[in-house]
């Protein structure tokens, strides 16, 4: 099985970060440097990432990766979150995404959710290369918008987002990108109000009558999103 190095690596980068991580940033740095599917300004860009990732207090990594995507809705990595909500037709996407998981004889070892965004990427690094364009480019509008937000909070991590979007080769619709950029953000550090929000949602799991089991590059068709066209270099 071919697996694509990069996808594998930027999982591990959007992972909490543990002393495995650090140890392994080296090797993981240079798969990322070495990918010219990216542009040199983003592999670039990677880089602050990378050596913090390395370097710095394990402690205050991670409380940063804490206090961006576990405090922080808008910035979940949950990707049905921004589709669904905690509406019934989340726990439908999700019966269905794990059964194409399963499909593909994919068993995640981890307690993060199926739509978990380092879980999918670790999924679509053992999936062809056309599968993995595809699934990226029908999240490009998440992808666009939570780096849109990383970057205005100064974070290293929008770097992440902008190789995945290159990755995908496809460019999301700027309507879908506006209207999720128009929710209100979050405040990370108004730990009342959080407590209040995830002890009102509610994940509901279980079979919709209305979902079948989709094919791998439509996992994340229930968006219902338009892709505006691939550029010509993107089929190459």
């Amino acid at each position: 099985m071919m697996i694509d190095r990069s996808l594998k690596a930027l999982s591990l980068v959007l992972s909490y970060p543990t002393r495995d991580l650090q140890l392994a940033m080296p090797e993981i740095g240079g798969v990322l440097a070495a990918d010219n599917r990216m542009t040199s300004a983003t592999r670039h860009d990677l880089r602050p990432l990378v050596e913090a990732l390395a370097q710095a207090d394990i402690y205050d990594l991670q409380e940063a990766y804490v206090t961006l995507f576990d405090r922080s809705r808008s910035l979940s990595l949950n990707l049905f979150e921004h589709v669904h909500g905690e509406s019934r037709d989340r726990g439908g996407a999700m019966v269905s995404l794990i059964e194409s998981y399963r499909d593909a004889g994919f068993e995640p070892d981890t307690t993060e959710l199926p739509d978990h965004l380092p879980v999918l990427l670790e999924f679509l690094a053992t999936q062809g290369a056309t599968e993995a364009r595809e699934v990226l480019g029908d999240a490009g509008h998440i992808l666009q918008a939570l780096g849109a937000r990383l970057t205005r909070r100064g974070s290293p991590y929008a770097a992440v987002f902008a190789a995945l979007l290159q990755l995908s080769g496809a460019t999301a619709a700027p309507e879908a990108v506006a209207d999720l950029l128009a929710a209100p953000e979050d405040d990370p550090d108004d730990l009342e109000a959080l407590d209040q929000v995830w002890e009102e949602s509610e994940v509901v799991f279980g079979p919709d009558p209305n979902a079948g089991c989709p094919a791998t590059r439509d996992l994340l068709s229930r968006m219902d999103i338009p892709q505006t066209p691939k550029p010509d270099w993107a089929a190459e």
